[in-house]
């Protein structure tokens, strides 16, 4: 079996780490990819082809990782040429969901949950041919939702909206604490309900904040685009955070 890997980021990285089978090889291409990510698609050392329609028509399980505002344009460039499952594990809404499956012939709608480096990860899947990727229970824990595709995106959406808007809290809090001197003294009151190691978790989540804060208001603003307006109010202030 093949699977092909469009993106290259954390969750592709992860997935090679956790997904080991003689039977199975994992593929991907440099092409339009920047320098850094071409030498760790080397370091991996999974099969490599030119173009990405290569990867597309070779692969039994074809999987899209980008970015949010990615994700429709590489179904529509290289759905056409999936023969297997199209497994979207891109952050979108179900909305832009939708709009992937009209270009795609097996679309299975996925979510990873949980830490993306972590050795643990649970991946949730929706749609009708999700049953199809059970066999990956070997090597992670696979959660089916439904036969309906957007509902993985859904839980997905759902669980950015809170992750998200707690970071953007967290972050403005403790710089309002460093402001006055407090930093430490702030981590330490919070540490008293919030458990031991809190600090470290805290500041390990507002660095991994801002060094993805594109890719995170982007996330944000698929949230604000899918659910009811007028229920996203510490939504579009932790959109407004992030922005700046």
């Amino acid at each position: 079996m093949k699977i092909g890997l469009i993106g290259f980021g954390k969750v592709s990285k992860n997935l090679i780490n956790l997904i080991k089978s003689q039977d199975i090889t994992f593929i991907t291409s440099t092409e339009k990819r920047s320098q850094s990510t071409i030498e760790s698609i080397k370091k991996s050392g999974i099969e490599v082809a030119d173009t990405f329609k290569e990867v597309a028509l070779a692969s039994d399980i074809l999987i899209s990782a980008n970015s949010p505002k990615n994700a429709v344009d590489v179904a529509k460039e290289y759905g056409k040429y999936a023969k297997g499952i199209y497994l979207d594990l891109n952050n979108v809404s179900p909305d832009t969901t939708f709009k992937i499956n009209e270009h795609v012939d097996n679309l299975v709608d996925g979510a990873v949950i949980g830490k993306i480096g972590s050795k643990n990860p649970i991946l949730y899947l929706s749609g009708p041919n999700a049953h199809e990727l059970e066999f990956l229970n070997e090597f992670m824990n696979i959660k089916i939702v439904s036969d309906r595709i957007g509902d993985a995106a859904i839980l997905k959406l759902l669980r950015s909206t809170y992750t998200k808007t707690l970071s953007a809290i967290l972050i403005e809090s403790s710089e309002i604490a460093k402001k006055h001197d407090l930093e430490e003294d702030f981590f330490e009151i919070l540490a008293l309900t919030e458990g031991e190691n809190f600090k470290e978790k805290s500041k390990s989540r507002i660095n991994n904040t801002l060094n993805s804060k594109i890719r995170k208001s982007e996330e944000l603003v698929e949230i604000i685009n899918y659910f009811d307006d007028d229920e996203l109010v510490m939504v579009k202030a932790a959109l407004k955070k992030l922005s700046q």
